[in-house]
């Protein structure tokens, strides 16, 4: 027994037990990964900093951008359809032939409410090209600087000079709202305004009004900043040509708007720099019969996680005709499929090149350039030295001067001709430029934008469109097309064994609806316009199958003939038919001695009409041609509010104005 009694004493003997032992590398593990773990992330918070602090200052601080460029003048552009862009590209480069350094910015990429900085560069000059779109509303790209303008009141700008020129079109209602109201509110906020504010129309002639603009801007500078212009009129490149010799194909744009291969490999969320490629479902002829060729097409968004709302809009990025394409190659000489690079001179422009490249002149030139809009005076300019005959020379400088003689030959040779680049160089035989500056100087392509023609609530999955078929003759004979209608009449629900897919995306609109759907509505549109309104009528006749109560829904529609151009008849009459629609009435323009429209039959219905607006809170909505019809009607209820609500013809319009800024008349319309 007693040898057996000393092994417990033994056991009890070593300085810690298994459990002290656990315990203490427990402890040592939990002290070492508090180092370590503690250690590892200090750099980190360096590393993202320098990773995020240099893009940020490089592309929010304009200021910033231009001291370290030399730049004294900012030229901002609020632009939906390329055009402001274009003309504060043209005075940035202006600013070059003054002894000046100037760089055109897009307000929505840079921080706005650095304007109070712009004071710490010595002669600086901030230049406003701002578009007005649809009812008076900013662009798209201007939208957070137009809420930057109406939410800040106490900013002090009074360091900063300015001037604006708008672009516009008189025959909308709100004429230049958006550039009338930046120039005003940078005025307000102590910004001292240089020159006067340019208004451009048009309706008439939208370059003449910016180059006489210009003609005179210009020299106002040079007396406010005592500077002298250097009399250099040459030409200014602003890219260079690099040709690729040895390139993967992989790497070449070929008609992505904005990431390469994006047409091939689509990804959420899709915009105007990531368009979806929507396959064609249906594409019919809307018309019986006639000259013209009217068409409903169906565009399948399934898988997108698209949405859109009866009234918004769906824009479409065609392709120019081929045959143009070609012929632009055999005129100037060249194999269009060469793969090129056109790279920005200025390094620091965040404007790296004036479309995706590398890509070829062929696909630069069929998705990428307008090459059918008349050229504007300043690519004539360029072209200019290019024209081997003097007496060319000398007429494209001419046209691109503000003397009445250049302007009247450019009004009636280029515009009331309806000249495109092709049709210019084919009528001047001795101008022929080299491809990759004409590519430079070109405006881009843009996207069109068509009202849709059906509701989300019945057709989730689809988009509607309805639209006309644009062709005619020019003054020299030549048949001109529609970019965007001749290629989607081509888009075939297949093609060759393909399906057609057409790249889009949806763009927002205010004309909706009323929010409660027991509001009457008035809905007119003759022609494409009723597009927006079969969205509608689908929509209320969802909301009466859901068993909602739905108030008055009346349709004025137009056309030119009953037997040939009556669109979408059978669905109307149906609508009639099941109560959706409580008023349908059509005019047929041309089918009787006198043409009856639209604004003659709202005329003929004035007292139920004026019960509707004035006593059951319709909502009015008026789609189609902005230079006649729309006013037209809008005369219509001012002498119908004149006669049933005993008002004068300024009361009158005073009473429609109201209603337009409650929202009850929407227009959606276009010239």
């Amino acid at each position: 027994i007693r040898s057996t009694e000393p092994t417990p004493p033994m056991l009890e003997e070593p300085l810690f037990s298994n459990l002290d032992i656990f315990l203490f590398s427990l402890v040592v593990g939990l002290v070492i990964y508090w180092f370590m773990s503690r250690k590892k992330p200090e750099p980190i918070p360096e590393f993202k900093k320098l990773d995020t602090m240099t893009p940020t200052t490089r592309e929010t601080s304009f200021i910033e951008k231009m001291k370290k460029t030399g730049k004294n003048i900012i030229v901002f552009y609020g632009s939906q359809t390329g055009t402001a862009e274009e003309f504060a590209n043209r005075l940035s480069k202006d600013a070059q032939r003054y002894g000046m350094k100037g760089m055109a910015a897009d307000p929505e990429e840079y921080d706005m409410g650095e304007l109070s900085r712009l004071s710490e560069i010595s002669n600086s000059l901030a230049i406003f090209c701002m578009a007005t779109y649809g009812e008076g509303d900013p662009t798209d790209n201007a939208q957070d600087f137009y809420d930057w303008l109406q939410e800040n009141d106490d900013e002090d700008l009074s360091g900063l000079n300015y001037t604006v020129f708008a672009l516009g079109n008189k025959t909308y209602e709100h004429y230049n709202a958006m550039g009338k109201y930046v120039d005003k509110r940078l005025e307000e906020m102590g910004a001292k305004r240089i020159f006067d504010l340019g208004l451009g129309d048009d309706d008439g002639n939208l370059e003449e009004d910016f180059v006489s603009w210009r003609e005179q801007f210009w020299p106002a500078v040079c007396e406010h900043f005592g500077v002298e212009a250097l009399g250099d009129d040459s030409s200014i490149r602003q890219y260079e040509l690099q040709e690729h010799t040895d390139i993967n194909m992989n790497k070449v744009y070929t008609g992505e708007i904005g990431r390469l291969k994006s047409f091939e490999n689509q990804k959420p969320p899709f915009d105007s720099k990531n368009p979806f490629l929507a396959p064609v479902t249906v594409n019919r002829k809307l018309n019986k019969a006639g000259e013209r060729h009217l068409m409903h097409l169906e565009l399948d968004i399934t898988g997108s996680k698209i949405r859109y709302e009866s009234g918004d809009h769906v824009a479409v990025f065609p392709t120019n005709d081929s045959t143009l394409v070609n012929k632009l190659g055999q005129v100037l000489g060249v194999d269009l499929d060469v793969v090129i690079s056109l790279n920005n001179l200025d390094e620091e422009s965040n404007k790296k090149h004036p479309f995706p490249c590398p890509t070829t002149y062929r696909t630069a030139l069929t998705h990428y350039l307008d090459i059918t809009n008349p050229p504007r005076t300043n690519v004539l300019y360029e072209l200019a030295q290019y024209a081997s005959d003097p007496k060319d020379q000398e007429n494209m400088r001419k046209m691109a001067s503000s003397s009445p003689e250049g302007k009247s030959l450019y009004q009636s040779w280029v515009l009331d001709a309806c000249r495109n680049i092709l049709a210019i160089l084919e009528d001047m035989p001795s101008l022929r430029p080299p491809i990759d500056h004409l590519c430079e100087l070109l405006p881009r392509l843009q996207a069109r934008y068509y009202s849709i023609a059906s509701s989300s609530k019945v057709h989730p999955n689809s988009i509607h469109i309805c639209a006309v078929v644009v062709e005619y003759k020019t003054k020299t004979g030549r048949a001109n097309k529609g970019v965007a209608t001749n290629w989607l009449k081509n888009k075939l629900v297949t093609d060759n064994g393909h399906k057609s897919s057409v790249p889009m995306y949806i763009r927002k609109s205010q004309f909706r609806l009323p929010f409660k759907p027991t509001n009457p509505v008035i809905m007119i549109g003759p022609g494409t316009g009723i597009a927006p309104f079969m969205g509608f009528i689908q929509e209320r006749g969802w909301l009466k199958q859901q068993g909602k109560e739905v108030g008055e829904t009346v349709m004025y529609f137009g056309c030119r003939h009953k037997n040939e151009d009556y669109l979408y008849q059978e669905e109307l009459e149906e609508a009639e038919g099941s109560g959706v629609l409580t008023q349908l009435h059509v005019a047929f323009s041309r089918d009787q001695e006198h043409k009856v429209y639209v604004q003659h039959l709202i005329k003929q219905n004035k007292e139920n009409i004026w019960k509707l607006v004035h006593t059951d809170s319709a909502h009015i909505y008026v789609c189609g041609d902005a230079r006649n019809m729309a006013k037209d009607v809008q005369t219509a209820f001012y002498e119908i509010a004149e006669e049933f609500g005993g008002m004068t013809r300024t009361q009158a319009t005073e009473y429609v104005k109201k209603l337009m800024t409650k929202g009850r008349y929407s227009q959606d319309v276009w010239s």
